[in-house]
């Protein structure tokens, strides 16, 4: 291989970015950080523009998922998944046909994945032909078994710990350290609650069919929507049925909403 090898690391959490480039530069001191999206559709654009030698991709990202941009870029980049949930780390990946890290990233594990794209490269063998594993990976994310999709929300309400029926849910929005959970209480009623499990994890846990993220800290449930209002640079809104504040869209999901 001719020059130091390059590498793109793709994830909507800075924090994680900067953790994994940290410890990449302790594991692999002469790969090259060339570049460090905030989605999917960054990751694809810079994928194609920079032609990294690997890429480590966030399995979920805003707008497209890391296995999507596996699917779309240069079958000659070597790629490596990144993801929060153990049940995404299938035989496949075990079996080496993918590399993949577990978040938060263990060294050991991190100096294994290294250890294996390094021999590659000085074998200069080519990246692995998965193209029929990625469709099988794609396919389970936007269609997760009913008995691990999401029913219940367990949140503090006052003194007492309040069950929230997943339907019941209007929207969901990250709130610094916390998720704020809107739903419809007793009688129907506007209700809120604070709790500390990630938006990003609840995403992942919920149906695709009925929650979509329209924003980096908004997930809504497709039910309860009215109306989607278009605004000016490609932005939109989105009001509710049984509430009056209206949710923003931004770019990256305005493609949801599109006229038929």
């Amino acid at each position: 291989m001719n020059g130091a090898p390059t590498a793109l690391i793709a994830d909507d959490e800075p924090l994680l970015r900067e953790v994994l480039r940290r410890q990449l530069a302790a594991a692999w001191p002469e790969l090259q950080i060339v570049a460090e999206p905030r989605n999917g559709l960054e990751a694809l654009e810079q994928c194609e523009a920079l032609r990294p030698t690997i890429a480590f991709l966030d399995v979920h990202m805003p707008g497209m998922s890391g296995i999507e941009v596996a699917q779309r870029i240069d079958p000659r980049t070597h790629r490596v998944f990144v993801t929060a949930f153990d049940h995404y780390a299938l035989k496949a990946f075990e079996a080496g046909v993918l590399d993949y890290l577990v978040k938060p990233v263990q060294p050991a594990r991190l100096a294994e994945t290294v250890a294996r794209l390094r021999e590659r490269l000085r074998r200069e063998q080519p990246a692995l032909h998965t193209e029929a594993l990625l469709q099988q990976l794609a396919a389970q994310l936007q269609r997760p078994a009913a008995s691990t999709a999401l029913r219940w929300l367990k949140a503090s309400v006052g003194p007492a710990v309040r069950l929230i029926p997943v339907d019941d849910i209007d929207y969901l929005k990250s709130d610094e350290k916390y998720t704020l959970v809107a739903w419809r209480g007793d009688g129907g009623k506007p209700a809120e609650a604070l709790i500390r499990t990630p938006l990003k994890e609840l995403l992942a846990q919920l149906d695709p069919q009925q929650f979509q993220q329209v924003h980096r800290a908004v997930v809504v449930n497709l039910h309860a929507i009215r109306d989607v209002t278009r605004g000016l640079n490609e932005t939109a809104e989105i009001q509710l049925k049984q509430r009056s504040e209206r949710l923003p869209v931004s770019r990256t999901f305005l493609h949801l909403f599109k006229a038929e």
